[in-house]
């Protein structure tokens, strides 16, 4: 290596461990995110609902909800949007023609909670309060008799519904999921 190319190195070594002699820890860009930053953004909800927040919807609720904030995407019931079909399909997943919804193939109805607070509508996404998404989730499962049409969701009952392919799933361990 030529004098020239180690004395560049060490000019270069030397302006990075600067005055104080310790070599900086990081980029010393911005500053560690608060506990309250992070809850703001931490809207995550397990299968299990453990996190899921306050609030309560019915299927009579979700329905003005989804005509007026999902159905120029998804159809009128779920079906027949330009977008995603949400419902339908339940029993099909085994046929030659399975249809894979909401209702036919999501294991966990809190992933619908989940999902749909966190992006949906797609021009506005996590611009639904909580009552709305519990409530167009009520409206959704009742389009496919997962719930019954006078069902009220919350963050109880709302993992206690029973997806029809709940047990549909192998676990990674190659146990059946709950």
């Amino acid at each position: 290596m030529s004098m020239h190319r180690l004395a560049g190195i060490a000019l270069i070594a030397a302006a990075a461990i600067g005055v104080s002699g310790a070599a900086p820890a990081g980029p010393s860009l911005g500053r560690p995110a608060t506990a309250a930053e992070i809850a703001a953004v931490d809207i995550s909800v397990a299968p299990d609902g453990a996190t899921l927040p306050v609030g309560s919807g019915s299927v009579v609720a979700g329905e003005a909800v989804y005509v007026a904030k999902c159905q120029a995407c998804h159809g009128p019931r779920g079906a027949d949007g330009p977008m995603d079909r949400l419902t339908g399909g339940v029993g099909s997943l085994a046929t030659p023609k399975p249809l894979k919804t909401v209702a036919s193939y999501w294991p966990y109805a809190t992933t619908l909670f989940d999902y749909t607070r966190r992006a949906m509508p797609l021009t506005a996404p996590q611009s639904l309060s909580n009552d709305e998404v519990y409530a167009v989730s009520a409206y959704l499962l009742s389009i496919d008799g997962i719930v019954p049409k006078d069902a009220v969701l919350d963050a109880r009952s709302l993992p206690a519904v029973k997806m029809p392919n709940r047990d549909g799933f192998v676990s990674w361990a190659g146990r059946k999921t709950r």
